[in-house]
């Protein structure tokens, strides 16, 4: 007989989560110990999978191998963005796989998907177009080829969309055996014909073994997971399971062991080949006509209601929230595409020969930077544009795509809307109506008006309109801020001046910071000052050049990776300044904390000043106090308690002389 087909298939995705102004990700602290969800995702899934351990019979490591190399698979391109800039080693070791699997089988393991992760039968053809083709081009610019399948969302499915999928070369797709009205026997792939007249294949997973792998005990006995693969089904021509790849480090630490184990124990059986749906759909075309169940999807019985309605599924059900808010949110969401969509066709209409066509293609001239896309909009634009014409096409490209960004499925899949996924969405919301221009104040309006509706089951919470205008809303203008980072970085850690966001240019002297931003060309100027205050606190103020109010902040207002530039130059400063050679020693040794040394050498301090009150020995302790507040630690109760005796016993004259410490102590001092 001749060997059996298996194909394990992984949908590795993360939500977006960068600021959209800042184009990074900042801080997330429910994501602790690591900075933010995608490196901590990274660290325990994608890295490990791509470099798992298979240990030998006394549990020390036999062979480390990128399991990619050998299942199916498909990354989001958002989070392909983010693994580019951010975990490179990661990021190549994907590429690698695929590579590598098209020299092992003729066709590489990697599919494409989407550009956003979004729930592709809500959308409108025109969304969908534009979606697929921005998914293939990110394909086409990392993997070098074009892609032989695409990936749906959450298999989100209806007619249309196997149609637009078909009509850009894509030949097959993977679905749950719930989501066709008859899966063709032998785990053979079926033919699928659109009311459009073009023909894909739809591949359809073991559901009964994938749920197992995902939320059974498969993944703590590769024997058998080997066993369930090569088991019933006598005669069976293709197995194949399909799973989150979080599942695999994430979801379950360590299981991309048991993948790369179950891997080795394929490839010692002659009664297996591990394969891909390319390579297997190459060898044995789909025979089988099959009907679409549509629309539906992997996820929710309801067909695709969980994206819109409170169907009643979610994610913690013990907790028993209801999920009316879904409907709201995506109300308010179409509105404000829908005027986004309009501004757009109106004003590109004078601009680019056709407004549509230029967004098709923006997906593949936008990460060639922004020297790439001024030569774009050019060869787009109707006539040749002035140099604020070019910026404008600019903003309105970035506005559609921020509007595509607005139906990242995460908003809807979990139980509230005071989430992080919703709370994404809407920033994207905040961003689009600022690029709007004009309609800012209108569309901004109209927008929270809308996300009322949208309730919480916390009253803590609220509901969408609060979320949108405290959280997502930036507090402070995003280009007054980056300004004020900037001269804040030139003023106190220089030599970090080159290490700038990825969004913008920057320069700026005595005071004045101009920005250019690297998405639109837009520019900015502004007049900063910096203000020193108590101990290493300063205040900021950023002007703009023009009309306009200015606008204040202080260190915590600055933003992340410039506020950390900024903080390690001053904890620098202040250790050289207040450490003798030994204790700086002590730190740098790790023998020590930041805090202990501070605090042991305060209160050593403290007492001197029955002896020594001069102005170089206030100054020092000064010094040791500010570098406890950058610590984050509390005055020590004994350096309080030194500080009372050694003040009492001084005459009236002498004790005024220590009331700034006195204050910085925590003592109450009369003005």
């Amino acid at each position: 007989m001749a060997p059996r087909s298996v194909v394990l298939h992984g949908h590795f995705y993360q939500p977006p989560r960068e600021n959209p102004w800042l184009g990074y990700v900042e801080a997330e602290a429910n994501a602790a110990p690591q900075h933010d969800w995608n490196r901590r995702v990274e660290q325990e899934c994608y890295r490990a999978v791509t470099a798992a351990r298979i240990p030998d019979a006394s549990g020390r490591i036999a062979r480390i191998i990128n399991t990619l190399e050998r299942i199916s698979f498909d990354f989001g391109p958002t989070l392909l963005e983010w693994m580019e800039e951010e975990a490179p080693q990661t990021y190549h070791a994907v590429l690698d796989a695929d590579r590598r699997s098209r020299q092992r089988l003729g066709f590489g393991n990697a599919i494409a998907a989407p550009y956003h992760h979004v729930i592709l039968p809500l959308a409108s053809r025109r969304d969908k177009v534009t979606e697929v083709r921005w998914g293939i081009a990110d394909f086409r610019r990392r993997f070098g080829r074009d892609p032989d399948g695409m990936w749906l969302p959450e298999t989100a499915v209806d007619d249309e969309t196997l149609d637009v999928v078909a009509a850009h070369g894509i030949r097959f797709t993977i679905l749950a055996p719930h989501q066709v009205n008859r899966v063709p026997a032998n785990g053979l792939p079926g033919r699928y014909r659109t009311r459009g007249g073009r023909e894909i294949a739809l591949c359809i997973y073991d559901g009964p073994l994938s749920h197992d792998v995902a939320f059974g005990a498969l993944l703590t006995d590769a024997v058998a997971w080997a066993g369930r693969l090569m088991g019933g089904g006598v005669g069976s021509a293709l197995v194949s399971m399909a799973t989150d790849g979080e599942t695999f480090g994430h979801h379950h630490r360590f299981s991309e062991m048991a993948l790369a184990r179950l891997l080795e124990i394929l490839a010692q059986r002659p009664d297996a080949a591990v394969t891909n749906y390319a390579a297997f759909l190459a060898a044995r075309p789909p025979v089988d006509t099959v009907e679409l169940v549509a629309p539906s999807s992997w996820s929710c019985p309801h067909g695709v209601e969980r994206w819109r309605s409170d169907c009643g599924c979610r994610a913690a059900p013990e907790k028993g929230w209801h999920q009316r808010w879904r409907a709201p949110l995506r109300a308010a969401m179409e509105w404000l595409a829908g005027e986004v969509h309009g501004i757009f066709e109106r004003e590109g209409g004078g601009l680019f020969r056709d407004p549509w066509i230029a967004r098709d293609a923006y997906g593949a001239a936008r990460p060639a930077g922004s020297d790439a896309v001024a030569d774009f909009v050019a060869a787009q634009a109707a006539r040749t544009l002035t140099p604020e014409e070019a910026v404008r096409a600019r903003e309105l490209l970035e506005a559609e795509r921020d509007a595509l960004a607005l139906f990242t499925s995460c908003a809807w899949f979990f139980d509230d809307i005071g989430g992080l996924e919703p709370l994404q969405v809407m920033r994207y919301g905040a961003h689009a109506i600022e690029l709007c221009g004009p309609a800012e104040r209108q569309l901004e309006t109209g927008f929270a008006q809308r996300l009322a509706g949208a309730v919480s089951n916390d009253p803590a919470v609220g509901d969408g309109r609060r979320v949108f205008l405290e959280h997502a809303r930036p507090r402070i203008a995003p280009a007054a801020r980056v300004a004020a980072s900037y001269a804040a970085l030139q003023r106190f850690a220089p030599e970090a001046a080159s290490d700038h966001l990825y969004d913008y240019d920057v320069s700026g002297d005595a005071g004045r910071v101009r920005l250019v931003s690297r998405r639109t060309g837009s520019a900015a100027a502004f007049d900063v000052t910096v203000r020193p205050l108590d101990g290493w606190h300063f205040a900021a103020s950023a002007a703009p050049v023009g009309p306009g109010a200015a606008v204040s902040l202080a260190l915590a207002d600055l933003t992340e990776r410039e506020r950390e530039s900024v903080t390690r130059a001053l904890v620098a400063s202040r250790v050289r300044r207040a450490l003798d050679p030994r204790e700086s020693a002590e730190l740098c040794e790790g023998l020590a904390s930041l805090g202990e040394v501070v605090e042991r050498d305060l209160l050593v301090r403290v007492a001197a000043l029955a002896g020594d009150r001069s102005e170089a020995a206030r100054a020092a302790a000064l010094d040791l106090l500010d570098l406890l507040d950058l610590a984050g630690r509390a005055v020590p109760f004994d350096a309080q308690t030194a500080f009372d005796r050694v003040r009492a016993a001084l005459p009236a004259d002498e004790a005024r002389s220590l009331c700034s410490l006195a204050r910085r102590l925590g003592f109450a001092v009369a003005i």
